[in-house]
């Protein structure tokens, strides 16, 4: 078992974990993800590791509250334990040296995307990122991104904090205002397509993670299955992350959906 050393809450439902996992604190790697479950017959989740502390020999994970199984993992404390915790898994992101990138994250999809921000910026790349929430309260690690990027722009929707729009917005400005070399944007399906609709336009090459369709982790159950350039591909093995111009995005938000009555009857415990 893993022991939570710290645990933290950063808005409403979203709190943020630092777990004893010593062998997976080593070889983690920007865009990898564990699975984890709570109890003996837990259900599994994939969770992108955020962060890692070598000499403490920890591992950072942020997780929102949304389903039966993330609530009982939101309900652990610090010194209590996680039953399983498996990883690194997936393909860690592509990280080099090309330019300006432009990072946009949106809602809890900032925290996948706060490593890829670090690391890029440590290849040596300008590094511009926008991030959205829905209000300033359910905005989070503002000032770790800060740290990592040569500029921040902060979008809400009802315009309580930063600039009032989508993160689309934000990331045209900067588009039209100087030469952007890379993408990459994390975030809800819907955000990501859009993303994708606008760096296409521009012929900016893009890449999106596509953690939030993932389950077992293994390649397995087949419920990640996405089409990327006309062939099926398994995100949790394939990916997680993948040329967002080549996503079939409607296809994964009718997916997405695939389930979402008996997630509901399981959160409710209404039939």
């Amino acid at each position: 078992m893993n022991k939570i050393v710290e645990k933290k809450q950063l808005s409403e439902n979203v709190f943020k974990f630092v777990v004893e996992a010593p062998m997976i604190a080593r070889s983690r790697k920007p865009g990898n993800f564990v699975i984890l479950r709570v109890g003996s017959k837990g259900e599994r989740i994939p969770l992108t590791i955020v962060n890692s502390d070598l000499e403490k020999g920890t591992i950072t994970l942020i997780v929102q509250n949304v389903g039966l199984s993330s609530g009982k993992l939101c309900q652990l404390n610090q010194g209590e334990e996680i039953t399983d915790l498996v990883g690194p898994l997936g393909k860690a992101t592509h990280i080099h040296k090309v330019g300006t990138i432009l990072a946009l994250g949106g809602g809890v999809g900032i925290a996948p995307l706060y490593p890829i921000v670090e690391a890029f910026k440590k290849a040596g790349n300008r590094v511009i990122t926008v991030l959205a929430a829905r209000n300033r309260e359910l905005l989070i690690l503002e000032e770790e991104m800060r740290q990592w990027s040569d500029e921040v722009i902060v979008m809400t929707d009802d315009g309580s904090y930063g600039r009032k729009g989508l993160v689309t917005e934000g990331a045209e400005e900067v588009i039209k205002r100087e030469k952007v070399d890379e993408c990459v944007a994390i975030g809800p399906a819907i955000m990501m397509k859009f993303c994708a609709l606008l760096t296409k336009k521009y012929n900016i090459p893009t890449q999106v993670s596509l953690n939030t369709i993932m389950v077992d982790g293994t390649g397995m159950c087949g419920a990640c299955r996405v089409t990327v350039n006309g062939e099926t591909k398994f995100t949790c093995v394939d990916g997680p992350e993948f040329n967002a111009h080549q996503i079939d995005f409607d296809e994964m938000l009718k997916r997405l959906q695939a389930y979402k009555r008996e997630e509901d009857q399981a959160r409710t415990g209404k039939k």
